[in-house]
């Protein structure tokens, strides 16, 4: 199987914590050079000097915020005018909307999130799609949520928003792929992140009850009895990202220890 990416070059969203850094540095070890995408420029540098060089690769990063679409779409003109060879790989990949009941969610949640999540994604794949095109090569990989299977109870939001991905995603690949270019989304389930930490607190908060008890409740939904690992799904972005994954296009991959219950 053909796993080598060391002729690729990839971009990744949201890439100095949790999924995103354990995607970067998964393609990375597999030979990609990799640009990182986030707003902290101290953490950027950081997250940049650790990545692995095993192929003495270059890496670098964009300082952009996903809040501000129209800056981070200037930003990724300015660093590919000054890099025509643009990107093989694109990981769309930010954080997660504010947890809570739909109802209760204010108008500007959603249009904040569709911003973050849509309308950012949208402005990087037509930013990187032009050279896809060109070489005849291309991967669009989303992170989404197994939300956009089974919608979970208590992110009304991200629900709402991730659905709007997913579709918009299917329509991008269905475009795409007679040009050599494949877009799926990776759909991670209860992954030991900051973001995974932030809910269990606010469940907390909300019904009284000790992480443990939390815990527990969460893992007896999941077959596998354990959560996930950020490299566990970094591990299928890298396959996604791969030649070896040509033939795979517009699907839904969920990472989640069989917590889905539906196909």
């Amino acid at each position: 199987m053909h796993l080598d990416l060391s002729s690729q070059r990839a971009l990744v969203g949201g890439s100095t914590q949790g999924i995103g850094r354990a995607i970067a540095e998964e393609l990375a070890q597999l030979g990609a050079t990799v640009t990182l995408l986030a707003r902290n420029e101290a953490t950027l540098q950081q997250a940049v000097a650790a990545l692995p060089r095993p192929q003495g690769q270059h890496h670098d990063y964009i300082v952009a915020d996903f809040s501000e679409p129209d800056a981070l779409a200037a930003r990724l003109r300015d660093y590919l005018t000054l890099h025509p060879e643009g990107f093989h790989t694109l990981v769309n990949n930010t954080g997660g909307p504010a947890g809570g009941p739909i109802l209760a969610a204010p108008i500007a949640a959603f249009r904040a999130a569709f911003e973050q999540h849509l309308v950012c994604n949208h402005l990087l794949a037509q930013a990187v799609v032009p050279g896809m095109q060109a070489r005849g090569f291309g991967r669009i990989i989303n992170i989404i949520s197994t939300s956009v299977k089974q919608p979970l109870a208590g992110l009304g939001v991200s629900n709402t928003i991730r659905g709007a991905v997913a579709s918009w995603a299917k329509t991008l690949a269905n475009e795409l792929g007679g040009s050599g270019i494949t877009v799926n989304n990776v759909l991670p389930g209860a992954t030991v992140t900051l973001r995974h930490t932030s809910l269990i607190a606010k469940k907390v908060e909300q019904t009284g009850q000790a992480v443990e008890e939390i815990e527990a409740t969460m893992l007896r939904t999941i077959p596998a009895g354990r959560f996930g690992q950020a490299n566990e799904v970094a591990a299928a972005v890298a396959f996604l990202a791969s030649p070896a994954a040509g033939y795979i296009n517009g699907i839904n991959i969920p990472v989640d220890g069989g917590r889905t219950g539906s196909l």
